[in-house]
């Protein structure tokens, strides 16, 4: 896809020096090159620096459109990797949404990031190939693949020549630390040293006439000064890092090392001249420091692009991933005070994800605040449930620290309030009639009682992590806390990505086609480790198919007036179902694509019966609950009931979860005990 042809010029006073050369900036550049990492998020923020996509194609164009910028050399476009996850976009749209922007942007090089391989090797294969420009990793060698050859088959380096004819060579390099964060990468990687593998490539660009070597990378700043330290001088030009979320800018043995911030946030623009001749350096570099802020006018053909991308996610929230036999309890007044069904089915998923010892979840996570009938499990469902875009972190905290956030998840009870605690691996007894901070009566990890001085390897929500909603003591080190991050927010995946990838690997029929040997492996032991408390059932083979149903019972259905019948389990399961695609065409990745022609009307009217139900549900519920407490009852403890082994020849196409209560948390004390004894 061609850049947009809005010629609007943003505003100046968004424009900040970062670096300067000292030279004439009266004369031409030799060359000129926009950069950006780490971009997730389409729209704006709140707080300046907005960002938000259309800005930032807007200002990337004033750098390629201007008539000031007429008789320059053409604008070089690089982009430091993480763009495919995560986001609550991409949890549904397993990245694909992020491609036609990339090319809207005009991107000429990318290295690969490490969300960039969230969805597997072979997602990443797939997205890239409808790039129009190539990926760069070249100390990530995958022996399966073939004999030096990169992950996912990136390659190694590229060569741009600009339109005044300067050759400029790049290279990609990643870290070690990244590639430990994530289970879906192929067995037998072998890492090399971005130093040595740079110091091997250096000789070899500039024997294919490189002017200029440029290392586009994805790691931490430390990584990327100590690469300038090992090959500044004559090798390498510049480096333009990624995965750090901040913008930042060094110089260090005569090379330039910068990162342009995240989030379509900021980049950085900058302009290079050909040194004076006696000098050790090649070229004076100029770099200029761009915040997106809101003041800057969006680029319309960008902002089209993204409502349309906008309206078929819409449409991918209906469908079904995933079958529930046993309601899924959600309500506030449940996973706010007590053990939650939900929230034991989320926690392990998150503990066994990351092979930590134990997990804790705020209850605020779990938004949905309904239960979830048996039946089918929607994107929208989840994507409901779970809209927060912080993603999972591992921490090791020592058992004093786990401990004093069970305290603070107990402190408030009973009022509902977020920071009540869901665990995994973790049983505890708590008494709301002492003093809060000393509530907690016992507690046991891996069924052994907590250790106060062991370091436990515990998985959580990064909001926790930041001492957020009182739980101070899981702060982590760069938050001033005392926990160590062994998976930081910027490696962490999203509770919907990660549910969504687990029922995935759930499915036995109509299976996503790029569902790798890694990701079978990874998810399938997260099934068996989960098994005693999720309890996967299997379809009988008498089982049928749900399919749509026919047309005319549609029809006729919307045309009957709706009655209290129609809100039975049974009939949402099957309004619900009806939104199920058949099982017999293609594999789940042909809607993600996000190019396919609009649904056929049929299906566009079943859409909007479900969105009507939902809007519904929704007044039914808020009303029922008011009641409830007018006069004085309980809403139900057990608001439904779950599925017989004979109802589950509804569905053929998934096997269904049914996640129990295990008696993880006990209330004792006072006139009530919750939980089992």
């Amino acid at each position: 896809m061609s850049p947009s042809t809005n010629t609007n010029t943003p505003i100046a006073d968004s424009v900040s020096t970062t670096f300067a050369s000292g030279r004439d900036l009266t004369s031409p550049p030799d060359v000129r090159i926009v950069h950006y990492n780490d971009v997730y998020h389409l729209d704006a923020s709140s707080s300046e620096p907005a960002g938000g996509v259309g800005r930032f194609v807007s200002v990337v164009n004033s750098y390629r459109l201007d008539p000031k910028y007429k008789d320059q050399p053409d604008l070089v476009t690089l982009f430091s990797g993480d763009v495919f996850n995560p986001s609550l976009e991409s949890s549904i749209t397993k990245g694909s949404h992020m491609v036609p922007l990339l090319n809207k942007i005009g991107t000429d090089c990318a290295c690969v990031g490490n969300h960039d391989l969230d969805f597997g090797v072979r997602q990443f294969r797939h997205l890239t190939s409808k790039t129009n420009f190539p990926w760069l990793l070249a100390n990530v060698l995958d022996p399966a693949l073939g004999e030096g050859v990169p992950l996912g088959n990136a390659s190694k380096t590229h060569m741009i020549t600009t339109s005044n004819g300067i050759k400029i060579g790049l290279m990609g390099l990643g870290e070690r630390e990244w590639l430990e964060t994530i289970n879906s990468l192929p067995p037998n990687l072998i890492y090399r040293s971005a130093s040595e593998v740079a110091k091997e490539l250096v000789p070899e660009l500039r024997a294919q006439g490189a002017d200029i070597i440029i290392a586009l990378t994805h790691q931490r700043e430390p990584n990327d000064n100590k690469l300038a330290k090992n090959l500044g001088g004559t090798q390498i030009d510049l480096i333009l890092g990624g995965h750090d979320h901040f913008y930042a800018h060094s110089f260090i043995n005569g090379v330039h090392v910068l990162r342009s911030g995240a989030d379509f946030k900021q980049l950085s623009y900058l302009e290079l001249r050909r040194a004076d001749a006696g000098q050790d350096k090649k070229w004076d570099v100029d770099i200029v420091r761009r915040d997106i802020v809101r003041a800057i006018p969006e680029d319309q053909e960008t902002l089209q692009l993204v409502n349309k991308l906008t309206a078929k996610l819409k449409k991918s929230l209906e469908k079904p991933v995933g079958w529930t036999a046993e309601p899924l309890d959600a309500r506030f007044t449940t996973v706010r005070t007590r053990e939650s069904n939900i929230g034991n089915f989320v926690c392990d998923i998150m503990r066994s994800h990351y092979h930590a010892d134990c997990t804790i979840m705020a209850a605020g996570t779990i938004r949905g605040d309904q239960i979830y009938a048996p039946g089918p499990v929607r994107v929208k469902d989840i994507t409901d449930c779970f809209p927060f875009e912080d993603p999972v972190v591992v921490i090791k905290a020592k058992g004093k620290a786990i401990w004093g956030a069970l305290e603070n998840g107990v402190s408030s009870y009973p009022s509902l309030e977020g920071r009540f605690p869901q665990v995994s691996n973790i049983s505890f007894k708590f008494d709301p009639s002492h003093a809060p901070g000393s509530r907690i009566i016992s507690a046991s990890i891996k069924g052994e009682p907590i250790d106060l001085e062991k370091v436990y390897v515990l998985a959580t929500r990064g909001y926790m992590a930041r001492g957020k909603d009182g739980y101070t003591s899981l702060l982590v080190t760069p938050e001033g806390g005392e926990c160590e991050e062994v998976v930081s927010e910027e490696n962490g995946i999203l509770i919907s990505a990660m549910l969504r990838q687990y029922f995935m690997a759930l499915t036995v029929m109509n299976q996503w086609t790029r569902w790798g040997p890694s990701l079978e492996r990874h998810w399938g032991k997260i099934i068996e480790k989960t098994g005693a408390c999720i309890r996967p059932l299997s379809p009988t083979a008498s089982q049928k198919q749900s399919q749509p149903p026919p047309a005319e019972t549609e029809g006729k259905r919307r045309r009957e007036s709706s009655g209290w019948e129609d809100f039975t389990p049974a009939k949402l399961r099957e309004k619900r179902s009806s939104l199920v695609a058949p099982m017999t065409g293609p594999a789940e990745d042909d809607s993600d694509d996000f190019d396919e022609e609009d649904a056929p009307s049929e299906e566009e009217k079943r859409r909007a019966e479900a969105a009507k139900l939902d809007r519904e549900l929704r007044v039914m519920r808020t009303y029922f609950r008011k009641w409830c407490r007018l006069v004085g009852v309980d809403d139900g403890k057990d608001a439904c009931d779950g599925l017989k082994d004979e109802d589950l020849g509804e569905v053929s196409w998934t096997r269904a979860i049914a996640p129990k209560v295990e008696g993880r948390i006990v209330m004792v004390g006072g006139s009530a005990q919750i939980g089992p004894a």
